[in-house]
């Protein structure tokens, strides 16, 4: 009963990723929850696995993608856009995290606790392939959201972040290939709404 307890805690604060909201909007223009995204970054692994020919640890691949965002229930969602080039709001970014990661760990017990932390951690680094997957992922779910959202809820900024996208998906084709996909769209979508000096630039 004790573990349970620690693990209904861990639920309790997942819960609040239904209605912490990203800088994104839906298709029927309403914004979209952390919840939402994670689940559909979830389900690109699913659905991408079976190209990938190398040996692909999928279970961690998705309790990484499942927990990745975990801490956002306690330090927030910050748009991408928010970081770029602000390396101060960057470091708060990722200590608030680290926080909220270490809160979360506390909450379980020690080696549940510990292998969470560990899994955030590897993701965190993007050094290993299946954190790179996932990071790729992450990053290329976000663009596809956008590409579904009103045109009015794009920034500028965020015009230029479809084309900031190769440095995380280059080093496998197969996830190059779905940038290229994903990337088209934006082009098109960009190009549908005027926006023709936007399209085109350096990747």
């Amino acid at each position: 009963m004790k573990q349970m307890k620690g693990i209904m805690q861990v639920l309790k604060l997942a819960e609040k990723l239904k209605f912490e909201m990203r800088h994104s909007w839906l298709s029927n223009g309403r914004r979209e929850s952390v919840a939402e995204h994670t689940w559909r970054v979830g389900l690109m692994a699913v659905l991408i696995e079976p190209y990938i020919e190398e040996k692909l640890d999928m279970a961690k691949l998705l309790k990484m993608i499942m927990i990745h965002d975990l801490v956002e229930a306690e330090a927030m969602d910050v748009p991408a856009f928010d970081t770029l080039y602000d390396a101060k709001r960057k470091e708060q970014k990722q200590l608030a995290e680290q926080t909220a990661m270490d809160n979360i760990r506390a909450t379980l017990e020690e080696e549940p606790g510990k292998e969470l932390q560990i899994l955030w951690l590897e993701f965190e680094a993007k050094e290993t392939f299946e954190a790179k997957v996932a990071n790729a992922l992450d990053k290329l779910e976000a663009q596809l959201q956008h590409n579904e959202a009103a045109m009015d809820t794009w920034l500028d900024i965020e015009k230029e972040m479809v084309y900031m996208l190769k440095p995380h998906t280059e080093f496998h084709p197969v996830l190059e290939d779905l940038r290229q996909v994903i990337v088209g769209e934006a082009e098109e979508k960009l190009k549908a709404n005027g926006y023709v000096q936007s399209v085109g630039q350096p990747e």
